[in-house]
């Protein structure tokens, strides 16, 4: 038998250790959990000691075509389901999300290192507002009438495209499964998850939460490797819209499989955020927003952090002292530690290169790296993935620090003088996703909110994606929108044109 009973408890369970091992070792396929077809596993542990947790099942070809398999059977069913009824379960299953929600929290800080308080319970309310908001849009996948003929009736109606096939990454597991799947279940398809190999878990949990409300086949998630597991989903004949987010490399692969097969691709590949700063800002809303645009309690895993900072030159040395003073005030430690501020990076590769980039830029002539915060003292975190947050200054604008994606608590700050040079150098990046500006000053705002070349700006402020606000990159930072009623119409979505001759 390859299916087996629920492994996990049907109420929320606070001890994340404990919920770790129950799910180990299962897919989540047509409302069920089911073992690996090979029969494999491969560990999930906590970058916070260094221990496996748990181990998940290590998907394959098989397990895709299993997948799919259910996926096609009930998308044909879901898809007769009246749109708001589908909205109306979805919403019913964000409710039950909402009571899980502390279980959730606990159960993602576990297995991503992001502390409690400061991400990891932000995250799992985001995920649950963001299937209520998704669940309220099914009453609005409306066509048109188009005036053609007298004689002729013609309407356009909104289809589902069928099978999704989403591939998430490690940072925001929840919250970016939650945008690729909400809009896709209310649109009438149906979605086969690939997780991230480092943060199966709590995913895992999410669907089968999901599914107790929702028809089996609907939401079926798989864990496994890229290239055995994502790359058949990818590639697999009844999968008919893919949605991916990760680095531009694999976003590159996906999208020349996809294009073999001529389906639609929705890619968010990352950025290099800058946030330009004025002398006539609001310095201590800045100073703290410079925080929160870093993401640094998020360890700087962020596609929209703010790795390139320019401050215009009168505030400069201060702004880079008190951004630096406050840094050194948060605190790393245990993830589930209610006091804790800042985690750990996910995963031993991922700590390495953010390694090799600090030594690489305090090795630079000119440059000066201020380590910030201290490294826990616990002894049961020695083995922990814990990496000092870092401000860099001095560095040229050539310096791989500035150029590339380095995914960790690492920012360069440069001071500014002309506007239209800084405007210059924010835009001279491969990437596109987000940007912020901070001044007092209006007509500079607008101006510079036009210009500047990414998705997603904002002034005197850098939240996280919102539900109902449109986010997606440009350039290298990929293809499409996300979060927003555009992105269910027309990412999850095909028109078709309908003509009634009544003469």
């Amino acid at each position: 038998m390859l299916d087996r009973p629920n492994p996990a408890p049907e109420a929320p369970c606070l001890d994340p250790f404990a919920l770790a091992k129950a799910l180990s070792g299962v897919h989540f396929i047509g409302g069920r959990y089911v073992p690996a077809r090979s029969g494999r596993n491969f560990a999930v542990v906590n970058p916070a000691t260094g221990e496996a947790v748990a181990e998940a099942a290590d998907g394959d070809a098989a397990d895709v075509e299993a997948a799919v398999a259910e996926a096609a059977r009930a998308q044909k069913e879901w898809a007769r389901v009246p749109a708001r009824k589908r909205g109306a379960l979805v919403h019913k299953a964000a409710a039950l999300i909402r009571e899980h929600v502390e279980e959730l929290s606990r159960l993602v800080a576990l297995e991503t290192g992001k502390a409690l308080r400061t991400e990891s319970r932000v995250e799992a309310n985001n995920v649950a507002d963001i299937f209520e908001f998704f669940g309220g849009l099914g009453g609005e996948l409306k066509g048109e009438t188009v005036p053609f003929s007298p004689e002729v009736l013609d309407i356009t109606v909104r289809e589902p495209l069928g099978v999704v096939g989403a591939i998430i990454p490690w940072n925001i597991p929840m919250m970016l499964m939650a945008l690729k799947a909400a809009p896709a279940i209310v649109a009438g398809n149906s979605i086969v998850v690939k997780s991230a190999e480092e943060a199966p878990l709590a995913v895992l949990r999410i669907v089968e939460l999901m599914n107790r409300v929702l028809p089996a086949g609907v939401f079926n998630i798989l864990s496994g490797q890229g290239p055995e597991c994502g790359a058949p989903l990818v590639e697999h004949p009844l999968v008919k819209k893919v949605t991916f987010t990760g680095s531009v490399e694999t976003g590159k692969i996906i999208y020349r499989a996809a294009a073999e097969k001529l389906i639609p691709v929705t890619l968010e590949l990352g950025g290099k955020s800058p946030m330009i700063v004025f002398a006539d800002c609001d310095f201590e809303k800045t100073v703290q927003g410079a925080l929160t645009s870093m993401r640094f309690t998020r360890q700087g895993q962020s596609c929209t952090a703010a790795s390139r900072i320019f401050v215009e030159r009168p505030i400069y040395e201060r702004f880079v002292a008190e951004m630096a003073r406050r840094v050194d005030a948060m605190v790393m430690g245990d993830p589930l530690d209610e006091k804790t501020d800042i985690g750990t990076i996910i995963s031993p590769g991922q700590f390495e290169k953010v390694r090799g980039f600090i030594e690489e830029g305090k090795a630079t002539a000119g440059a000066t790296g201020r380590a910030c915060s201290a490294m826990p003292s616990d002894p049961a975190l020695r083995k922990g993935l814990f990496i000092q947050p870092h401000i860099f200054t001095g560095l040229g604008t050539e310096s791989r620090l500035v150029r590339e994606e380095i995914f960790g608590p690492v920012t360069v700050v440069f001071p500014f003088d002309d506007a239209e040079a800084v405007l210059a150098a924010a835009n001279d990046t491969e990437f596109g996703l987000a940007a912020s500006v901070w001044t007092n000053n209006l007509r500079i705002a607008l101006d510079f909110a036009h210009r500047i070349e990414a998705g997603l700006v904002q002034v005197n402020q850098n939240l996280v994606v919102q539900p109902n606000l449109s986010y997606g990159g440009v350039k290298a930072s990929g293809l499409g929108k996300e979060a927003s009623l555009e992105s269910m119409l027309e990412h999850f979505t095909h028109k078709k044109t309908i003509m009634v001759n009544m003469a």
